[in-house]
């Protein structure tokens, strides 16, 4: 992965990052090339050794394809999750922090239907948030709305909004979709 200063990325756990620098340093006796990232959401500085962006997890922002499959995750209906909270926690933890972005769709629309039907712990409230903030930092970048869009935007979703391809609907993303059970018999129709 070859990345320039000014380059958005996206950063396991903390979301969307801002190349500020490209330097090399002397380590214990060898030239390595670091990046600095800033986080966008926060005021974070992390310096990232060049040759362990990958093993990290930092990324290019997901396309319109990688968004679509995060979409059909947020509306996904049967879903098995454990049963025991500790169990349960860790396991949404595991995903928030792997940097996959479906993984942390899984955890946005797993805590937003528990928190619907049966309420949330503090901290699987405070997971829900992190997860949420997370993904929509992501869907702003990749649509170029801002993150309150986003967040609006995975929120219908979640309630069965079915949006359309980035460029087919209006600059928020949030305009010209159907509802999940309206867009099948359109879709049929093609």
């Amino acid at each position: 992965m070859e990345f320039k200063v000014g380059e958005t990325v996206v950063y396991p756990h903390h979301g969307a990052a801002l190349i500020e620098d490209i330097s090399e340093r002397i380590i214990r006796g060898e030239k390595r090339l670091y990046l600095t990232l800033r986080i966008v959401q926060g005021d974070l500085t992390i310096q990232v050794p060049a040759d362990s962006l990958e093993e990290v997890g930092i990324r290019n922002v997901s396309d319109e394809d990688r968004l679509t499959e995060v979409f059909a995750v947020l509306r996904e209906k049967e879903i098995e999750e454990p049963a025991n909270w500790s169990r349960r926690y860790k396991a949404n933890g595991e995903k928030l922090t792997s940097g996959d972005v479906k993984r942390v769709a899984e955890v946005v629309r797993d805590l937003s239907r528990r928190e619907s039907v049966r309420g949330l712990s503090a901290g699987e409230k405070r997971m829900l948030s992190q997860a949420m903030t997370v993904l929509a930092a992501e869907v702003a970048l990749a649509r170029e709305i801002s993150a309150g869009e986003a967040t609006v935007l995975v929120e219908r979703i979640l309630d069965g909004y079915v949006p359309r391809l980035h460029g087919e609907d209006s600059e928020s993303g949030c305009v010209g979709g159907e509802k999940e059970k309206d867009a099948r018999p359109a879709a049929a129709e093609e």
